[in-house]
């Protein structure tokens, strides 16, 4: 560093450089949370509901992504409806990251973020980097969401019975029902319906009955 950047900062003079490089030790480490803020929850808690958001926030972040590779990856004659459905379901998932995120954040503790960290956390088994066939993919969600409801089912309890009604309800009317719903909308798809010709209640077509 020069006499002249050295004096620059030392003196506090402003410049309309950019002070580019920087590193500094971290504010806070990831799994604590600052000891006090007046929330009405001690920090015993809040370091539980953390932790357990956590878990949560790195499962909806995988199955986010998860339906990002599926709308991209979508092939067959359902193509169009699932091209779409996936991607609003992606950005629906996307909405809950975000709400997670920040209730972790709101509790004192810190997020996780970063792909590295989500991929070594998740619990929902990792596809492969190639193109599976739409059951497949189907099934992939709906074990990823299977996951994340029975892990909200758990963690709403768990909130209610330590007085964190705040995690209680983000978890319940947004992460479960959002789930629930979508579930709906997948498992509809893996139903063995004719696409054309009705069958008739012996077993044939109606056309093989004419």
């Amino acid at each position: 560093m020069t006499a002249k950047k050295t004096d620059q900062r030392s003196t506090g003079r402003l410049t309309a450089q950019p002070r580019l490089h920087q590193h500094a030790r971290e504010l806070q480490a990831y799994g604590t949370v600052t000891h006090q803020l007046p929330l009405e929850l001690e920090e015993p808690v809040r370091l539980e509901m953390t932790e357990q958001l956590n878990q949560l926030l790195a499962d909806t972040m995988t199955l986010r992504d998860l339906y990002k590779k599926s709308h991209w990856q979508v092939a067959g004659p359902t193509f169009y409806q699932l091209h779409l459905l996936f991607d609003k379901h992606f950005g629906e998932q996307n909405e809950l990251v975000d709400s997670i995120a920040e209730r972790i954040q709101l509790l004192g503790g810190i997020s996780i973020a970063m792909a590295a960290d989500v991929a070594e956390t998740t619990q929902i088994e990792r596809p492969p980097r190639g193109r599976e066939e739409v059951p497949v993919q189907l099934s992939r969600l709906l074990d990823a969401h299977q996951t994340i409801i029975g892990d909200c089912r758990k963690l709403a309890q768990r909130a209610s019975a330590l007085g964190d009604e705040g995690t209680n309800d983000l978890v319940v009317s947004q992460v479960l029902r959002t789930s629930e719903l979508q579930v709906w909308f997948l498992s509809e798809h893996l139903v063995n319906m004719p696409l054309v010709m009705a069958k008739e209640p012996g077993g044939g077509t109606k056309q093989d009955a004419a």
